[in-house]
């Protein structure tokens, strides 16, 4: 497989310093879903921002396209790698625009300005998330689900082949929950890559392909979702009871 994303003999520590995981090795190929699931307080988001290049390793690497991250040029990655966090802060105003706008920015020269070009995909990707009328709303004025929308767009309008989301669904209702995993979907038809933490195991069978499951103490399993996954690992990993049942799109798993 020509991988986007090769990890070697990875080992992250969590910032309490326990241990996340130890000799993870894992390859996210073009056209791949993972989904990152684990209790409360493992580290999803410490590994997240570690495969993304802003934390390092305590052992181990990271690779983009065959490249060691940590030795590529920061705006290199940044074309190449798109990065959701999980809670979304303006630190300056703007518009809602002008913010779907900064997807453009690795793409641009020191003092190149956007584009025709650029401001059309823009609104494109604002269309995508129904936000188009709310372009010229100030962010302070936005709710939670609509902050995450323009989040999802503003990604979107980046183009990265590699995105690594952080709950992407966060704060957003069933409509536009179901909306955005349609629209991250559609890129992977397109050879991107995604990996996801998501807290919806039902969510995770319906738009992954594979699963990277984190245990508490640095346990890791990773596969294919049909594969691996069955009540009592899921048990397991969340400390509670769970029972499969057959739903409309495959199997569901429920609290027992």
């Amino acid at each position: 497989m020509n991988a986007l994303l090769e990890v070697r003999s990875l080992q992250v520590r969590l910032p309490t310093g326990g241990e996340l995981c130890r000799d993870l090795f894992l390859q996210v190929g073009k056209g791949q879903c993972w989904g990152v699931l684990g209790p409360n307080g493992v580290g999803k988001t410490t590994l997240l921002h570690t495969l993304a290049g802003l934390s390092a390793p305590a052992g181990g690497e990271v690779l983009l396209e065959g490249c060691r991250m940590d030795e590529l040029p920061r705006r290199h990655v940044a074309r190449r790698v798109g990065v959701l966090f999980q809670e979304q802060r303006d630190p300056f105003p703007g518009t809602v625009l002008e913010a779907a706008l900064v997807g453009r920015h690795p793409h641009l020269g020191r003092w190149q300005w956007e584009g025709a070009e650029d401001l059309k995909l823009a609104r494109n990707m604002l269309a995508l998330v129904e936000l188009e009328g709310l372009a010229e709303r100030q962010l302070a004025t936005l709710s939670g689900g609509e902050r995450q929308r323009l989040a999802i767009a503003t990604l979107l309008v980046q183009q990265p082949r590699l995105m690594l989301l952080d709950e992407p669904t966060n704060h957003l209702d069933v409509r536009h929950r179901m909306q955005v995993m349609e629209l991250l979907r559609a890129t992977l038809q397109r050879g991107a890559a995604v990996v996801m933490v998501l807290h919806d195991i039902n969510l995770a069978l319906r738009y992954c392909d594979h699963l990277l499951l984190l245990f508490p103490g640095g346990g890791v399993e990773q596969g294919g979702c049909e594969q691996i996954l069955d009540g009592r690992l899921l048990e397991r990993l969340y400390g509670y009871p769970m029972r499969r049942v057959a739903g409309p799109h495959g199997a569901l798993y429920v609290p027992d």
